[in-house]
């Protein structure tokens, strides 16, 4: 039997098929898919955990413990899992152990574009990257037979292309891996220094070992159409090449870009005029044949940034462009945009009305950053708005502290914000951090988390009081408003800011997308009472535009918060 799958499915079909007993992880896109489509198997005991180092101890215990275990996320979750993971290549593995992580080269919903593979080979871990749904599929089980054969953790190598787009899968039965024995041994499995040594030894001789296995391994494939010109691909690339440049070049497949082969390599170059290395990113494979004396044409031609696409590779290797249409005007920009009656919304404008400097975070709120509120003043990673604020407060002083906010989701709060909070109740700035509680983890598609009181299963779970936790560190400040109030909100966040002390302001309102959530009707624009001011359209929702002069909005999308209400002192917006 065969389904079409993304590419993420089909990574989850692969850990059931594989016989996977733990799961873990913490959502981001583009890999958030595979643990929530893992979930949907009952035979998997799956989680959301609060970050990716959590993500990565559990499956790293559950490793320990005999079982075969998963963690999965985004390239950046993988900075976050850095600490267990270069651990883990010294203690390796008792059930197998696999951590997916995908790349998002171009950047589409994320702030920079690592490139994973640097990871890998800085930790020793080897490392896999399948092409399509169905190599998504056997390379995840693979990977488990590999890691229990080799004694380490494997990791799995997505981007976004290949984790979101769709191809045929055939679907095998679950082959259930046995629990492995427990076993009391200090000198594998604690990195106490007299026992890490003999194991950083052991690392050396297993990598050592695995590129003698990628020499001959079914993984990576030749597959030769011509004598003269040559291409090294893995992953999205290879199908963007094949696709650009069909039997005009033959192709080195690497399923295996972690350690890579050097025979295979250097016949495959013997084989050809011209050998081309095509990578999105990095030129990790690049530098591994020229440090092996292999000729190679790479980054010279093919850009260090961005996404390739089969465009890219036909207008470099064969100089062809193809052949597009243009239309007679440019199409009008439509930038992404909080949706209509996003709590978020009123928060920052409240922020704006108090000309505030906002230290920023990673999620939803980030587009608090755009046009019209544009109040966001800096964003660097999950939970450093709240270290960031302290920062800044402490370089300032009080003037700075006056006039400054964090702002954190709840998701990111609990992902890695408390320990910021602390920092600042423990070293005493007059920092005011506001949490934007709207009940989910929202950016990445409505994902549970601790404070929503479910499960990655829907089933009731513990549900931390955001309030309570606050006060537990050292916040005796801590302030609930409802953003849609707009001047309450003002009125608090001033209050706070004045208070003598750091301070944490829960701005609650659940996500207007959650199905629970009831909405008001619509609401209106009384012409004759709108005279084309434009007050309306500096919050930026998406339902409000002007027609002829006047304000319209679109009964469609409008959810009837009103927000907008408030800002027209005409009174031209009511719900009649």
């Amino acid at each position: 039997m065969k389904e079409l799958m993304l590419g993420n499915e089909a990574v989850a079909r692969g850990l059931y098929e594989a016989g996977v007993l733990v799961v873990s992880s913490y959502p981001g896109t583009p890999s958030t898919e595979i643990t929530e489509n893992a979930a949907k198997y009952d035979e998997m005991k799956c989680e959301w955990a609060p970050n990716e180092k959590v993500a990565c101890e559990v499956a790293s215990g559950a490793s320990i413990a005999g079982a075969r275990a998963f963690c999965g996320m985004k390239h950046v979750g993988l900075n976050v899992a850095a600490d267990p993971i270069y651990t883990m290549s010294y203690i390796g593995t008792n059930g197998g152990m696999v951590l997916a992580v995908a790349d998002d080269p171009g950047m589409h919903s994320s702030q920079n574009e690592q490139d994973s593979r640097n990871h890998a080979i800085g930790a020793k871990i080897p490392m896999l990257e399948p092409s399509d749904s169905a190599e998504c599929k056997e390379f995840t089980k693979i990977a488990y037979e590999l890691s229990e054969k080799f004694d380490t953790p494997f990791m799995l190598r997505l981007t976004t292309r290949i984790a979101h787009s769709r191809s045929l899968v055939e679907l095998c039965d679950r082959k259930e891996a046995a629990l492995r024995e427990i076993k009391h041994d200090p000198a594998k499995n604690v990195m106490l220094p007299a026992f890490a040594r003999p194991r950083h030894v052991h690392v050396e001789q297993r990598m050592a070992d695995l590129a003698e296995y990628a020499e001959t391994s079914e993984l990576n494939t030749v597959e030769k159409f011509s004598d003269e010109i040559g291409v090294i691909a893995s992953g999205a690339c290879y199908q963007y090449a094949k696709e650009a440049l069909g039997d005009k070049a033959s192709y080195l497949k690497l399923g295996m870009v972690n350690p890579l082969p050097v025979r295979l390599i250097k016949d495959f170059a013997a084989s050809v005029k011209k050998l081309y290395v095509i990578e999105e990113l990095d030129p990790v494979i690049e530098n591994h044949c020229k440090k092996n004396g292999i000729e190679v044409t790479g980054k010279e031609v093919f850009s260090m940034c961005g996404e390739f696409s089969q465009r890219t590779v036909a207008s470099v290797i064969l100089g062809k462009t193809a052949e597009s249409t243009a239309l007679d005007e440019p199409m009008p920009v439509r930038p992404p945009a909080m949706c209509c009656g996003c709590p978020h919304r009123g928060l920052f404008y409240a922020l704006k009305k108090l000309k505030l400097y906002v230290s920023g975070d990673i999620g939803c709120y980030t587009l608090g950053a755009s046009a019209p509120l544009s109040m966001m003043d800096n964003c660097i990673c999950m939970g450093a708005s709240v270290s960031a604020l302290h920062g800044i407060n402490l370089a300032r002083g009080e003037e700075q502290e006056k006039k400054s906010v964090a702002v954190i989701g709840d998701s990111t709060f609990i992902h890695s914000g408390i320990t910021g909070l602390i920092n600042i109740a423990y070293n005493a700035t007059n920092s005011v951090v506001i949490i934007l509680d709207n009940s989910i983890t929202g950016m990445t598609g409505h994902q549970q988390n601790p404070t929503t009181g479910k499960n990655i299963k829907g089933e009731p779970a513990i549900a931390v009081d955001l309030e309570a936790l606050c006060r537990s560190v050292g916040i005796d400040d801590v302030r609930v408003t409802d953003p849609y109030d707009i001047d309450a909100t003002v009125d608090t966040v001033k209050a706070a800011l004045e208070h003598n002390g750091p301070s944490v302001v829960i701005s609650r309102r659940p996500c207007a997308l959650l199905k629970y959530v009831k909405h008001n009707p619509p609401l209106k624009i009384n012409a004759d009472k709108c005279i084309g001011c434009k007050a309306c359209l500096t919050i930026g929702c998406p339902a409000i535009s002007v027609k002829n002069g006047k304000a319209v909005i679109d009964a469609t999308q409008c959810v009837g918060c009103g927000v907008c209400s408030g800002l027209c002192r005409k009174g031209a917006i009511d719900d009649d």
